[in-house]
This record gives structure tokens, sequence and C-alpha cells, in this order.
């Protein structure tokens, strides 16, 4: 497990990675109240949010982003296993520093996020989404990075900056765009079933059909809830899976391509390419 904690003007950010050759589980609790964003990379691993006699499960958190309040009670309980690696990025601040934040946070948070802001409970969740390709590449950048000392300070202050801007545009354009509770959840159902079986998807009628609404409400909705087409989705996650196999479980490119759907290993090496900008002989 590798956890670092970085200190940036009034946020703390916490980086997390945990990998495991069995079952374990990895608990994070907070020394004091916080307002936080948590973005979660690679592996899809389970999460259980305790506090006070209750608790809070999340079985599919690859690409969750979890805003929320939380205090000294709470406990974070990340279910880390072979094929579920950890990789969580947790953006915090406190009631306290609000006003102090350098970028007019505090009128971000405040709009989008006042029941955060004014709790209620010792754990209160905000708005609960997937990130969007924009913000996928910086949470890969910044876990990914190389930098040491005072250039590594300033790659993570301007990400960081960068991933709330993306973070609170993305709010404010739901917020506009409108999508009630009940299209919320068909678009999550939609997501799970896509990547719980990346080699042989449904097709958009079939996907459309299992979450209960049409195909064009299927492409509106989820495009406005992820960011691209349902297949364009479908079809980075596929390769984002391969790079992961052939990288880390040094399954050859045919594997690679087989193990996420792809019959042609010449369509799968151009989209890889497309994608990463290099060949996956180059992993």
């Amino acid at each position: 497990m590798n956890r670092e904690i970085v200190d940036i003007n009034d946020f703390t950010i916490l980086l997390e990675e945990a990998k495991a050759d069995k079952q374990v589980v990895d608990s994070c609790l907070f020394d004091e109240a916080v307002i936080a964003i948590a973005f979660y990379g690679a592996g899809d691993v389970g999460l259980q949010v305790k506090y006070k006699g209750k608790t809070k499960e999340f079985h599919h958190t690859k690409g969750m982003v979890l805003s929320f309040y939380a205090d000294e009670h709470v406990e974070f309980a990340h279910h880390v296993s072979p094929n579920k690696p950890l990789q969580c990025l947790v953006i915090a601040t406190t009631i306290r520093n609000l006003d102090k934040l350098p970028n007019g946070e505090d009128v971000f948070m405040e709009k989008f996020l006042g029941q955060l802001v004014h709790p209620v409970d010792h754990y209160v969740e905000g708005p609960i989404f997937h990130m969007t390709p924009e913000m996928y590449i910086l949470v890969d950048q910044i876990f990914k990075n190389t930098h040491q000392d005072q250039l590594k300070m300033m790659f993570y202050k301007s990400h960081m900056t960068a991933l709330l801007s993306h973070y609170f545009g993305y709010l404010a354009s739901q917020k506009s765009v409108g999508l009630d509770s009940t299209q919320l959840k068909q678009m999550h159902l939609a997501h799970e079933i896509l990547i719980s079986d990346l080699e042989n998807p449904p097709t958009l009628t079939e996907l459309a059909h299992r979450v209960g609404t049409n195909t064009n409400k299927l492409k509106r909705d989820f495009k406005t809830q992820f960011g691209v087409p349902v297949f364009k989705y479908l079809q980075n996650e596929r390769l984002k899976k391969a790079h992961a196999l052939i990288k880390n479980e040094e399954k050859t490119i045919q594997e690679a391509a087989w193990a996420v759907g792809y019959d042609s290993l010449g369509s799968f090496s151009n989209a890889f390419e497309k994608k990463f900008g290099y060949r996956p002989s180059q992993v």
C-alpha cells in the first residue's frame, strides 16, 4: 500500500494506491471533519463507508467521483483484491478553510456542494457520477507523475486546479441539463452493464431495454452523464483494460485483444495507437 499526503494552500491531496495477493481491507479515517472529492482510477474496488452503526456500500468504483462531508467518526474501508487494486485521489479541505481557498472554490462549493458545507450528519454525500474523459486523463497523469521536490508540487498544484475546474464545470453543465434521478439511475446501470462484460457487450437496443429506456434517450443521456457516446466509452474502457493486461499481467497482444472483444489484431493495434499514441508492442 502506498499513501501520500500533500498539502497545497488550504487543500490536502491524498493519493492512495494498494495491490494485494489476496483480498484485504484498506481503511482510511480523517483526523478532523473535511469536505472532500474522491476520484477513483483503475481497480473497481469495493467501498464501505461506516459511521455510527450505519454502512453505505459501493460495488463499482472504477471511474467514480464521490463528494462527501465526513468527520472523525467515519471509516472508509476499501476491499482490495488481486484483480481489483486501489487507486484513489482525494482532494479535501475543512469548513474553516473555505474562505481561504485561493481560486474562489468556496463560491463553487457553496453553490454546488451546499449540503456538504452545511452538514446535518457525520457523513453526508454530495453529487456522485463517473469521470469525464478530461478528468480521467488528469487523474491518470497524477498517478503516473515522476517529478520530484518543487517540480512535483508545481505539477500537483496545476493538475489539482485543472481537475477541480472540470469537476465544477461538469456540475454546472448537469444543473443546466437537468437529468432527473430516474435518468441518472438508468445511466449508472447502463455503465455497470457495459463494464461487467467488455468482451461481449449488449447492443444499444438490448442495453436500452435492460435499463428501461429507448435507444435515443440512452444515447443522449449517456453522453450527457459520461461525456462521450456509449460505444466510444466502451472502446476506451476496452483499450484501458487491454493496456493493463499487457503491462501488469504480461499478456500477449493477441491475448489482450481477445480478452476485451477484438477479433482483429490489426483493428486492435490501430485503435490502441490512436488512443495512447503508441503501438501495443511498445508498452
